[in-house]
């Protein structure tokens, strides 16, 4: 009970006289608000007769009042995410001067509807526009000695009367979770590699995910849209004596189309004392200890065409071989043996030195900036997603030292068959994030990522099909968006963007906290027709792009000039963005065309897009060819290493392309160890970077390279 002086007990009483003049209910209160019996809470209570839920009980008998300090505030979540139009506030004596009513999708991150000074007291209305779960009232200054009392906070407006979307469940039919005892193990994984080994179209996705222990005598062999992870916080928390092995016995020993799997987060004794993962694009390999070797060729050494290692330890030698490009990040290598053409380190230990004048190799000390993927991992029988906290100039794995945080699954909308984007969208809205299950997940609206901080991630290479021309996935210029392990399938009808960070004009700085996108596919045609203008924008400063392959499919159905276009694979408009593994392919103009400030890439593979009719289809401003990579003439500061761009014109040989590279020749501008080839003479490449490189010539295969430029 507050203790006041006699003089303002008195006032108090007057003002409880005056009772049904002080606090009468507004002229909108015929309407029961949506606020009243709702869940209340607050910063404080000044005793257990003024709790928040006193507030919004309907009652104007009773009130919540606070602690005798500025800075607190009052909350009721709606239960729904509403639309609201008017707020009342019924104010007891110790009422606010100086407040702000607010609104938020999350209970965490708030809007302001409307902010109060200089306040009297007694009822006040507040006209207000916005959607939201959660309405508060936040106090900056008191009226008087005593904390903020009201005897009712009212909020009132229209919701859909759909129930909120629950976070949390289980991982659906296509999550296969085992551990050492699970009988008939070698069969589950025999069975799912049947059907998927050679489907590189199908719509089948699988996720396996291995409980922490000791798996013996186990050849997990990983088809096409089959993920394997360890469920331990560490990988050596998940011990397979055995194999995880990709080959190519479905293509005759060819590799090159390995694409679309992933193995993470577990450690492999070979059984050979060797593993075999033999890859092209988009088959990440994360967070792995190799007690042994890793040969990266397929049975019988064929053509390859991958690929990218992250976070992950090889105690013996790495094998590329017939390999002709590779990217590995913050890992250690106990050796690494040859290479084709692009072989690209940054912040690997053992790495081979940098010899790209004579051979493949390009190598960086250190990564300047990379932050893990996110997993999901076992805290004791808790499903959790750990999300790793950003490094800077790193070098070597970043466990089992795991700096990072949790988040508990209850806090992911867990998307699985069935679910439409509505729901994803207001599962979004209410500060869930999003765990999207393995499936094709067909979306008749945008996903719209609008929180700081959220996390979307895919298991089972979990695909998204925009259709009726909708763009897949907008995220806010907002921090630390964390987008990972998804495929993005363009719909038949042209979509603008399949996936835009930030939007247009966006300035903010995020370098504290950046956007990330990794092991994020994209792919326009192969399963069917398939349309886009741009396949990923990027206008948010500071995003880190881990890992892309952006592919308009070059084989497949739905494949044609003008039946799969699209014109552009990456685009990046925003400042300071940092590429670690840029795979972009075969579209119809430029593959990359970097306009921000300040831009890096380390390690670019690309092929011009094989269906080019003629020379006159692809000549722009009197060049011949749309550049693999261009800089935009505005841009002052870019710096690159390790690229490679291929062409295989195989609709029109006679093709030559002025060069690969396109970029101003000014003093921030520093490319470095760039080639182009021509596969098999199908087209030529007139220079390497602008009007600088010798020509490709004849059907030797040969790189013509730029070590340096300018």
């Amino acid at each position: 009970m507050r203790l006041r002086s006699l003089g303002v007990a008195l006032a108090a009483m007057a003002a409880l006289l005056a009772l049904p003049t002080a606090h009468a209910p507004a002229a909108q209160a015929a309407d029961a608000p949506l606020s009243q019996g709702k869940t209340a809470t607050a910063s404080s209570a000044e005793n257990g007769g003024t709790a928040a839920a006193n507030a919004v009980d309907g009652n104007t008998g009773t009130r919540w009042s606070s602690a005798f300090t500025d800075d607190q505030w009052l909350q009721v979540d709606l239960g729904a995410t509403a639309t609201v139009t008017q707020v009342v506030l019924n104010w007891e004596t110790a009422y606010g001067k100086d407040y702000k009513v607010q609104i938020s999708a999350n209970g965490s991150s708030w809007t302001d509807l409307k902010s109060v000074t200089g306040g009297d007291g007694g009822v006040d209305t507040l006209d207000v526009s916005g959607q939201g779960r959660y309405v508060r009232m936040q106090g900056v200054h008191r009226a008087t000695q005593y904390g903020y009392s009201l005897w009712e906070f009212q909020v009132f407006g229209s919701t859909t009367g759909t129930p909120p979307v629950q976070g949390g469940g289980d991982l659906g039919p296509n999550v296969i979770v085992v551990d050492p005892s699970t009988a008939n193990l070698q069969q589950k994984f025999d069975s799912v590699f049947a059907q998927q080994e050679s489907a590189q179209f199908g719509s089948g996705r699988y996720q396996f995910l291995l409980k922490p222990g000791t798996y013996n005598g186990i050849n997990a062999q990983i088809g096409f849209y089959t993920s394997i992870s360890g469920l331990g916080l560490n990988p050596d928390d998940t011990q397979i004596n055995g194999d995880v092995t990709v080959d190519a016995g479905w293509f005759n020993g060819n590799a090159t189309q390995n694409f679309w799997r992933s193995a993470e987060n577990l450690a492999i004794t070979p059984s050979n004392g060797t593993d075999r993962w033999a890859v092209a694009q988009a088959a990440p390999f994360r967070r792995v200890h190799v007690k042994g070797g890793l040969n990266l060729a397929p049975n019988g050494y064929g053509w390859a065409s991958g690929g990218y290692i992250a976070d992950s330890k090889i105690d013996g030698t790495v094998g590329p071989y017939s390999q002709q490009q590779w990217y590995t990040r913050d890992s250690s290598v106990g050796g690494w043996t040859n290479g084709v053409w692009n072989m690209t380190f940054t912040g690997v230990q053992g790495a081979p030195a940098t010899n790209f004048d004579s051979g493949p190799y390009t190598t960086l000390d250190t990564t300047p900036v990379s932050r893990e993927k996110p997993f999901l991992y076992l805290d004791g029988s808790t499903y959790k997603v750990f999300v790793p906290a950003k490094r800077t100039n790193a070098r070597g794995v970043s466990w089992p030292a795991n700096a990072g945080t949790s988040i508990p699954l209850d806090q992911f909308y867990v998307v699985k068959a069935g679910a439409t984007a509505a729901t994803i969208n207001q599962a979004l809205a209410q500060g869930l994030n999003l765990l999207f299950t393995p499936g094709v997940y067909h979306l008749n609206q945008t996903i719209n990522v609008t929180r700081a901080n959220t996390v979307v991630l895919g298991l089972g290479l979990a695909t998204l099909v925009p259709d009726n021309g909708v763009d897949a996935m907008h995220v806010a210029d907002v921090d630390g968006v964390k987008l990972a392990g998804f495929l993005i399938d363009a719909g038949s009808v042209n979509s603008d963007t399949l996936l835009r960070i930030g939007d247009p004009g966006s300035t903010a700085d995020h370098s504290a906290n950046p956007t990330s996108m990794q092991d994020v596919f994209v792919r326009i045609g192969g399963a069917g027709p398939g349309l886009a203008t741009n396949s990923v924008v990027v206008n948010s400063n500071n995003v880190i792009i881990d890992h892309t392959w952006l592919w308009r499919a070059d084989h497949g159905s739905g494949v044609g000039w003008n039946t799969n276009r699209a014109d552009y694979g990456l685009r990046v408009n925003g400042n300071d963005v940092l590429a670690t593994g840029l795979f972009v392919e075969h579209f119809n103009k430029y593959d990359v065309y970097w306009q921000g400030e300040r831009g890096r890439t380390i390690f670019f593979q690309n092929e011009k897009a094989y269906d080019a009719p003629n020379a006159a289809a692809i000549t722009h401003d009197g060049v011949v060819g749309y550049a693999a990579y261009k800089v935009a003439d505005t841009v002052a500061n870019h710096e690159a290493w390790g690229l490679g761009s291929y062409c295989n014109y195989t609709a029109d040989p006679s093709i030559v392309q002025s060069n690969g590279f396109q970029v101003p020749t000014g003093s921030g501008i520093k490319m470095h160890d760039l080639l182009v080839i021509s596969l098999g003479g199908m087209g030529q490449y007139a220079h390497v970077v602008n009007t600088t490189g010798a020509p490709t010539s004849g059907t030797s295969t040969t790189p013509s390279k730029v070590t340096q430029f300018p």
